[in-house]
């Protein structure tokens, strides 16, 4: 990389970091558009299927086709919606909880790992300026226009990563 811009900085960590989850969360079993969906409804719970394509930005038929092949491992049920009989809703199983919480276990200890590489200093620097980026996202309409308005929560520590 030879632009040093903070635009083609952030581009870049955000390509790596997302390189290195996929490469982790391989463990898993999960495809990268999965690995979304589980953590999205780890984080929701039960949600429409057309809601949960909005949530991550995928088109109804992408997120169709995955949802069946995680009801077919297993890891989510897909039943008609009480509220309208015309949609699904999509709920975690136990053992789609189960994978969540082994992704998210796996994820958190890669960033353990990544950030061990860091002297204590250089770590609390990393970690207060991704507290504040995220705050700054989290007030970008473009990064939540597909999100409810509880899920434009303040930034915390305890924050869940997303794969």
């Amino acid at each position: 990389m030879t632009d040093s811009s903070a635009g083609s900085l952030l581009r870049e960590v955000a390509r790596m970091y997302t390189r290195a989850q996929r490469v982790v969360a391989d463990c898993c079993r999960t495809t990268s558009t999965q690995c979304h969906l589980l953590t999205e409804l780890g984080r929701s719970g039960p949600l429409p299927l057309s809601e949960l394509g909005t949530r991550v930005s995928l088109e109804k038929s992408w997120v169709s086709r995955a949802v069946e092949a995680m009801a077919a491992r297993g890891l989510v049920s897909k039943v008609p919606n009480p509220s309208d009989a015309r949609s699904w809703l999509v709920t975690l199983t136990a053992d789609g909880e189960r994978t969540v919480h082994e992704l998210n276990q796996t994820l958190d200890e890669h960033a353990a790992q990544l950030l061990a590489s860091l002297n204590e200093r250089e770590r609390a620097a990393v970690e207060a300026s991704l507290l504040t980026l995220l705050k700054a996202l989290r007030e970008d309409p473009a990064a939540t226009c597909c999100l409810p308005p509880t899920a434009r929560q303040e930034p915390t520590r305890e924050s869940k990563p997303c794969c």
